[in-house]
C-alpha cells in the first residue's frame, strides 16, 4: 500500500480519482511545522539554528497522518507543490512524521527532542519518495509516479533562508518601530520595499509641476470634383520649416494661435504616401504576475483573490500550477491547441509550427510551465464552477489558445502633407490603420482603432476644412494599483510569484496604504512615517537593489552555490549594529496632536493619536480615562437614523471593521453592523439591512425573523 500526501483536501480528492486501490491519498492542510509564533525561534548565537514547532492548528492533522503509517503502508509519497515552499513542506512532513530517507540526510535543524534523530535513523519506516507534477491530470500523475526523486535540500534551504531572514527582520524591526513611533507597528523585508515604492511615488506626485502645451490638428477635405467635397483626413502638425515639433514644442496659446492663423493661409498638397503591412503578435501565456495583473485590469480581482481562485482551478485539475514565472509550454499542450483550433476555427487560425516563448526574467524557474488549461478542448461553457472561477479560467484558456494562433495583420498608411504659406513651410502627418486578418484577436479580444484614410495620390491638392487648437498639461506619474505594483516588483526583481499577493495584503492590513476610489494606492501618514524612519536608519532594508540581490542569493542557495547560513550571517551582523545604533540615537517621535475638544467623561483635553488602524481621538488622561472616538471619515449612506432622524453614516471601528452609525453621535449611539436600506420592515417597521455576499435583505431587529430574497428597493 502506498500513501500519498499532498497539501489540500481538494487536491487529494482530484488525485484519488486517477489512482487505484493500492493508493491512499491524504492531505496535510498546508504547513505542518513553522517557527514559533510568540518568540524569535532562531538561535543567532548558534549559527542561526531554527527551532521549529508544530502549530496548534496542525497537531490533530499530524496525529492523523501518523496513524496512517501502519504496517500496510510500504511507501510514503510526498506530492506537495513543486516550488520551494512545497519542497519545504515535504521536508517538514518527513521530519515530523519520523520518515527515514537514507539518501536524503537531515538538514541542519534541531530535532524536536534530543532522541528523535536517533529514533528516526533506527526506525524501520516506509520508503520515502518525492514526486512533482505541474498539472493534476491522470497522465501527469502516472508520469510523476514513474519518476520519483529525493527531497531537494537545496530548495528546502532556499525556502528556509527566506523564512529565517524575514523572521529576523520582522521580529527585530517591529519592536523598534513600536518604541520609536507608536504601538502595533510592524516591518517586513519585502513589504517595506513595496511600501517605499508607493511612498516615493506619492512624493513624486506631490513635487510634480505640470507643464502647459498645445496641440494643433488640421482637418482637410479631399476634392473629388467641384460639386462634392468629402471631409475625411485629420493631420497633426509634425514640422515647421523642417524643424520637428515635439510634444511640448508649442507652449503657449499665443504660439498656437499664431501657427493656426498662418495655417489658414496655406495651400496643402500630399507629398508622400507610405502604405505597408504590419503584424501584431499574441502575448505569451500567463505567469503568476501577468495573470494577477490582467485579472485586476479586467475583473478588478485583487492579487490575493486571483491566486485563491487559480489554486482552486489547479487543485481541481483544470489548469497547470499557478505559481510560476516561466512562459514555457509543453509540446503536448501546443499540439492539443492546434488540434482544437483546426477543428473549431479552421486551418487559417493555426500555425505551421508551434510558437514557444522565451522567459525574459533570468530568475525564472524554467522547469515550470506557464499557467495554461490542462485540456484545450475544455472550453468555458463546459465548466460547472462559480462565476469568479469561470471568469478566471476563461481568461487563462483564451490567453493560452491565442498564443498558438497566427499574427493579426493590419494595413497601415502614413500620409505626409505639405502646407505652404508666405511665411512658413509646414509638414503635417495623417495615419490610418485597417484590419486585414484578425488572427489571434479572434479569441483574445484586444482594443485597437481602425482609422480609414481615402485613396490619395502624391501631389494631390487638399482643401482646409478647420483647425483645432487644444490646451494640454503634462500629468504626474500615476499612482500604483495592484497590477502596476506587481509589475514594478517583478521588474525590479523583488519577491517571487508566491509572495506578490501577501505583500500587497500586508501593507493594507497594517494601514500603511489605502485604496482611493479609483483603486489606486495612497500611502497613509503612518505609512510614510514608517518608510522615512526605515530609510534613515536601515537603508539596506528598503533599498530596492539590496532586496533584489537577496532574491539572487536565495536562487544561489537553491542551485547549491551558496550556504544559507553564510548569507544570513552576512546580512545580520551589520543589521544588528544598525539596530543598536538606532535604539541609542533615535528619539521617540511624538505623534500626538492637540485639539480644542475636552473629554466628555473627565473634562481633560482630547488629543489625536495614531493607532494600528490610523488616527483616533483619545483623552489625554489615559490610562486613567480610556475615552476614545474614531476619526475615520464618515460616509453618508442615504438613510436616516430611526431614533434621531439624522443621517446614517459609514464608519470604521478601532479594529478597522466597517459599521453604520448615527451622525449625531455621541448624543445618539444608534449603530448597525450591516448596511441599512432606506426601507422599513413590513413586520415590525424597523430598518432593513443588507447581509451576506449575495446581498440578501433582513430586518435589523434581532427578534424579528423577516428576510427576503431578490432585488433591493432604492426608495420607500
Amino acid at each position: 500500500m502506498k500513501l500519498i500526501i499532498v497539501e489540500s483536501p481538494t487536491k487529494a480528492r482530484t488525485i484519488s480519482q486517477f489512482l487505484g486501490k493500492d493508493f491512499q491519498v491524504e492531505s496535510s492542510f498546508g504547513h505542518v511545522r513553522d517557527l514559533p509564533k510568540n518568540k524569535l525561534g532562531i538561535d543567532v548565537e548558534n549559527n542561526f539554528e531554527p527551532s521549529y514547532v508544530v502549530p496548534v492548528a496542525a497537531k490533530k492533522k499530524v496525529a492523523d497522518l501518523k496513524k496512517c503509517l501502519n504496517k500496510k503502508i510500504e511507501t510514503v509519497i510526498l506530492a506537495t507543490d513543486g516550488d520551494r515552499e512545497g519542497e519545504a513542506i515535504a521536508w517538514h512532513l518527513a521530519q515530523v512524521l519520523g520518515l527515514k530517507n537514507p539518501q536524503s540526510p537531515i538538514p541542519n535543524s534541531k530535532p524536536q527532542n534530543k532522541n528523535l534523530k536517533s529514533k528516526i535513523l533506527n526506525l524501520k519506516s516506509p520508503v520515502v519518495e518525492r514526486i512533482v507534477f505541474h498539472e493534476i491530470t491522470k497522465e501527469a500523475i502516472e508520469e510523476a509516479l514513474k519518476n520519483p526523486r529525493q527531497i531537494d535540500l537545496n530548495l528546502v534551504n532556499a525556502q528556509q533562508a527566506r523564512r529565517i531572514l524575514d523572521r529576523l527582520v520582522g521580529y527585530k524591526l517591529s519592536p523598534f518601530l513600536c518604541q520609536k513611533i507608536t504601538k502595533h507597528l510592524s516591518a517586513g523585508r519585502v513589504q517595506s520595499v513595496a511600501l517605499r515604492l508607493i511612498v516615493d511615488r506619492e512624493e513624486e506626485i506631490r513635487k510634480f509641476q505640470p507643464e502647459e502645451y498645445w496641440s494643433v490638428v488640421v482637418s482637410l477635405l479631399q476634392i473629388k470634383n467641384q460639386k462634392s467635397k468629402i471631409k475625411n483626413i485629420e493631420a497633426s502638425l509634425f514640422k515647421i520649416n523642417n524643424e520637428t515639433i515635439t510634444k511640448l514644442g508649442i507652449k503657449t496659446k499665443k504660439q498656437a494661435d499664431q501657427v493656426s492663423a498662418d495655417l489658414r493661409s496655406c495651400s496643402f498638397k500630399v507629398v508622400k504616401i507610405d502604405k505597408k503591412e504590419s503584424k501584431r503578435n499574441p502575448l505569451p501565456p500567463f505567469t503568476t504576475s501577468t495573470l494577477q495583473q490582467e485579472a485586476s485590469h479586467q475583473f478588478h480581482f485583487s492579487a490575493k483573490q486571483t491566486i485563491r481562485l487559480a489554486q482552486n482551478l489547479y487543485e481541481n485539475g483544470l489548469i497547470t500550477y499557478m505559481r510560476t514565472d516561466s512562459v514555457n509550454l509543453s509540446r503536448d499542450s501546443v499540439i492539443s491547441a492546434k488540434r482544437w483550433l483546426e477543428k473549431n476555427l479552421g486551418k487559417n487560425y493555426t500555425l505551421s509550427t508551434p510558437r514557444f516563448f522565451q522567459t525574459k526574467s533570468k530568475l525564472a524557474q524554467e522547469a515550470h510551465e506557464a499557467i495554461r488549461p490542462t485540456k484545450c478542448d475544455l472550453i468555458t461553457e463546459k465548466l460547472n464552477f462559480p462565476g469568479s472561477e469561470t471568469k478566471l479560467y476563461d481568461l487563462i484558456w483564451r490567453r493560452f489558445t491565442a498564443s498558438q494562433m497566427p499574427q493579426a495583420i493590419f494595413t497601415t498608411m502614413r500620409v505626409e502633407i505639405e502646407g505652404r504659406s508666405d511665411k512658413n513651410n509646414y509638414l503635417l502627418v495623417a495615419n490610418g490603420q485597417s484590419l486585414v486578418f484578425d488572427g489571434f484577436l479572434k479569441i483574445w479580444k484586444s482594443q485597437f482603432q481602425e482609422t480609414e484614410l481615402p485613396i490619395l495620390k502624391k501631389d494631390e491638392i487638399l482643401e482646409l476644412d478647420k483647425i483645432t487648437v487644444d490646451q494640454h498639461f503634462t500629468l504626474p506619474p500615476a499612482r500604483y494599483n495592484e497590477a502596476s505594483l506587481i509589475k514594478a516588483l517583478e521588474d525590479q526583481g523583488i519577491g517571487r510569484p508566491s509572495t506578490y499577493a501577501s505583500i500587497i495584503s500586508v501593507i493594507q492590513l497594517r494601514n500603511y496604504v489605502e485604496k482611493n476610489k479609483g483603486r489606486y494606492f495612497e500611502s497613509t501618514k503612518i505609512g510614510k512615517l514608517v518608510t522615512d524612519v526605515l530609510v534613515k536608519n536601515f537603508p539596506e532594508i528598503v533599498e530596492i537593489d539590496f532586496t533584489a540581490k537577496m532574491e539572487d542569493e536565495f536562487d544561489n542557495i537553491a542551485s547549491g552555490q551558496r550556504d544559507w547560513r553564510e548569507i544570513i550571517k552576512d546580512f545580520y551582523l551589520p543589521f544588528e549594529i544598525n539596530l543598536k545604533q538606532g535604539y541609542t540615537e533615535m528619539e521617540k517621535i511624538d505623534l500626538d496632536e492637540k485639539t480644542d475638544k475636552t473629554c466628555d467623561k473627565c473634562d481633560q483635553p482630547m488629543i489625536i493619536k495614531f493607532g494600528r488602524f490610523g488616527r483616533f481621538l483619545a483623552c489625554s488622561g489615559f490610562p486613567k480615562c480610556k475615552n476614545a472616538q474614531n476619526l475615520m471619515a464618515a460616509t453618508p449612506v442615504g438613510v436616516k437614523c430611526p431614533r434621531s432622524g439624522q443621517a446614517m453614516v459609514e464608519k470604521k471601528s478601532k479594529r478597522g471593521r466597517v459599521f453604520y452609525g448615527c451622525s449625531g453621535y455621541p448624543d445618539c449611539n444608534f449603530a448597525l453592523w450591516d448596511k441599512p436600506l432606506n426601507e422599513i420592515c413590513p413586520q415590525c417597521e424597523s430598518l432593513l439591512v443588507i447581509f451576506g455576499k449575495t446581498e440578501k435583505v433582513k430586518c435589523s431587529r434581532k427578534d424579528c425573523d423577516y428576510k427576503r430574497y431578490g432585488p433591493v428597493k432604492d426608495e420607500l
